[in-house]
């Protein structure tokens, strides 16, 4: 019997035995990784996961940009300072970048499909929203300094958003690169 297939010598030394289905680990179907997965399944289930994610943020996103598009049509903001009128600005086009980053892995999904660059389209679409998500912070951090400088015009307000941007900073990347550092697999 063969050691490293646990199958008979007569069935070759590359191959495995899994479910009574035989499966070449390198050979044909891809590179095997940790889970027992190909180069192909991982990026499939990659790019679900990625999917998922997108679906939370983008709907936060649009729904913000949505709301701060509305505002320039309101009686309030032509009596706005040109410092507000400032920011306003700058956090739509922080909120219009952020969905473009994190609506794009769709449309690149659909350009790229079906040829055969899967595991390269979820590196990209990662990408794409990871620097979505940055936007996205850029976004909620200044939309929260416009709101409460517009809302209470009190010297505190710079200080409260720091806070928040603290918290979300801590919820959305410190937290995650503890956990990682901490628990990941060191194989």
């Amino acid at each position: 019997m063969n050691e490293r297939s646990g199958g008979t010598p007569e069935d070759g030394p590359r191959e495995a035995r899994h479910g009574g289905k035989a499966q070449v680990p390198d050979g044909g179907t891809g590179r095997h990784d940790g889970r027992g997965e190909t180069e192909e399944e991982r990026a499939d289930r990659r790019w679900q996961e990625l999917l998922q994610e997108i679906r939370v943020a983008q709907t936060g996103v649009q729904i913000l940009l949505g709301f701060l598009l509305t505002v320039a049509f309101t009686p309030l903001f032509h009596d706005l300072e040109q410092t507000d009128k400032t920011i306003y600005l700058v956090t739509v086009v922080l909120g219009s970048l952020a969905t473009g980053a994190l609506i794009g892995p769709v449309s690149f999904h659909r350009i790229v499909s079906g040829r055969r660059v899967k595991p390269q389209a979820v590196v990209w679409a990662s990408r794409l929203t990871f620097t979505g998500l940055l936007l996205l912070l850029a976004t909620l951090t200044a939309a929260l300094f416009l709101i409460l400088r517009v809302a209470t015009h009190d010297p505190y307000v710079p200080w409260l958003v720091s806070g928040v941007l603290a918290w979300y900073l801590t919820c959305w990347f410190a937290l995650p690169l503890w956990v990682r550092t901490h628990y990941a697999d060191r194989s």
